[in-house]
């Protein structure tokens, strides 16, 4: 029954895999989650948090539980099986060509990531164990803001504290303590990650910003969708498919925009905690995290590139 279920949920399209799911295995899916083409999954339980993403040529086969939570996403070309369950966090994000298997427990915490064709093994054996081999089964459990980079191989047992960084190609087989740069094989600390983290005051937020809204001007609209854009000091104005854009910093220093155009979509990044956002405006809130919920593309653009380049994670306020 649950080969069946699981190549009917494969051949299925995306917005049927969501109806099947919920029928055949009483999956707890919320809203605005989404299953790619050639995906499948199958488990004793399944809940995908809302706006959570399986993205297509994804294989996912558990005899336990499979949780992901809300913003999170299982990117393409992965392999994830196993007698156990998976627990992912909310706005965690699992990169292509990922392979976890999940023969013992798999936690993953909120806001971490698994790099690129990283490795997670919770069971090591081959040659026979009665003629002296060894043999060992344990899980995985990687904190809050783990990162571990692409190539990174997890044996079993393996335990990674919070916001700690694990570089590429690194073998990790033992505890890692919270707050950690590693690397190596075998994998080591070797520093403390406040070592490398910048001390952020208001003022180099709003520089910071100013630099994603140069960069996003640069790859994605230039590059990507060949808009020549206008740039100012905190702010970026453009025309795209007829209708005009204009994306204004909010900053700490000048909490202030300038008077909107009738004929002109604003899309406001605020580093104000004080500021007044528009009736029905566009925007991302950095004091909060939020943004709204829209189909607009140009907002799910700058969202996405916020996300993959920066690690800025916003939730749609309720």
């Amino acid at each position: 029954m649950r080969t069946w279920i699981f190549g009917l949920v494969f051949l299925a399209p995306p917005w049927l895999k969501k109806i099947l799911l919920r029928w055949l295995c009483r999956a707890k899916i919320g809203p605005h989650a989404r299953i790619g083409w050639f995906s499948s999954i199958v488990a004793r339980n399944i809940e995908l948090g809302e706006h959570s993403v399986i993205q297509p040529l994804t294989l996912i086969r558990l005899s336990g539980d499979l949780t992901v939570g809300a913003y999170s996403e299982i990117s393409s070309f992965n392999l994830i099986y196993g007698s156990s369950s998976l627990r992912i966090g909310a706005q965690s994000y699992i990169g292509p060509q990922v392979m976890i298997n999940v023969d013992e427990p798999v936690y993953i915490g909120d806001g971490s990531a698994l790099g690129p064709r990283s490795l997670v093994f919770t069971h090591g054996s081959f040659l026979p164990y009665t003629e002296g081999y060894w043999a060992r089964r344990a899980g995985v459990t990687l904190g809050n803001q783990v990162w571990c980079a692409a190539g990174v191989f997890l044996q079993p047992g393996v335990e990674i504290g919070d916001e700690t960084f694990v570089n590429s190609m690194s073998v990790v087989s033992g505890v890692i303590p919270p707050g950690s740069v590693v690397e190596g094989n075998p994998a080591r600390v070797i520093y403390p990650i406040e070592r490398v983290k910048r001390k952020m005051t208001p003022q180099r937020v709003d520089a910071a910003l100013r630099q994603i809204l140069h960069d996003f001007s640069q790859v994605v609209l230039r590059r990507e969708w060949n808009v020549e854009p206008h740039e100012a000091q905190a702010a970026l104005s453009f025309c795209w498919r007829g209708q005009r854009y204009n994306i204004q910093l909010v900053g700490a220093e000048t909490p202030s925009a300038s008077q909107p155009l009738p004929d002109v979509r604003y899309i406001y990044l605020v580093n104000h905690p004080e500021w007044k956002i528009p009736p029905h405006a566009l925007y991302f809130d950095v004091c909060t995290r939020q943004t709204i919920y829209t189909s607009d593309k140009v907002h799910t653009a700058l969202r996405l590139f916020m996300q993959r380049y920066y690690g800025l994670k916003f939730v749609d306020r309720g």
